[in-house]
């Protein structure tokens, strides 16, 4: 399916440019670098396969692996690690942005090739997105940002419904992926300039 190989290439390249933002704010060393780019750009799906029965992506295909590697060399040579508030720059938003949007399309046409319910398609598409980031800020002791950004985890949840009730309507193919792809980023970005949340108790 040509939807799912170009949303796995776009989220592995965009979570392994944040992961490495996040290493370097983090001031780890070469290994950490390539620790945390490679667990926020491919835990996410490992997690998804093993949920899914399925032989996981990134051990069976090379290409995963050879784009974290090219994207932390050229963010090196680029000297993105010079750049001061990283989590704040554009650059950082977009990247991040784009790999959760992605990597929640990737889950949730899994879910849907493997024939899961609503549920089992909504939550595949949140643990492929959010699941590398998670085992990465739990191993640098940080609170996972799926836990404090504005709709992080709700533009995943969105995604993954969107994407099932087209299923349902045989809706499917490029142009839809690209229009749900679009909204997710657009909500995603709308929600981080506008600061919104979801409520808070207390």
């Amino acid at each position: 399916m040509v939807e799912l190989e170009v949303a796995e290439i776009i989220g592995t390249v965009a979570f392994a440019l944040s992961g490495f933002y996040v290493a370097v704010k983090e001031k780890l060393d070469l290994l950490g670098v390539f620790i945390a780019s490679f667990l926020t750009a491919l835990g996410g799906g490992l997690v998804r396969d093993m949920l899914a029965d399925r032989p996981p992506y990134t051990f069976t295909h090379l290409l995963p692996s050879f784009l974290v590697i090219a994207v932390i060399v050229l963010s090196v040579l680029l000297q993105l690690h010079r750049k001061d508030e990283i989590e704040k720059k554009i650059y950082f938003i977009i990247s991040d942005t784009l790999g959760l949007v992605s990597f929640s399309i990737s889950g949730a046409l899994i879910g849907l090739q493997v024939g899961f319910n609503f549920f089992g398609v909504v939550l595949l598409a949140l643990v492929t997105a959010v699941g590398g980031g998670v085992i990465r800020d739990i191993l640098l002791n940080r609170v996972p940002l799926l836990l404090t950004s504005e709709f992080y985890g709700t533009v995943s949840l969105l995604v993954g419904a969107i994407l099932f009730v087209f299923a349902q309507f045989d809706i499917g193919g490029y142009v839809p992926v690209m229009v749900v792809f679009a909204f997710g980023v657009a909500l995603r970005l709308l929600a981080y300039y506008k600061q919104w949340n979801l409520p808070k108790i207390g």
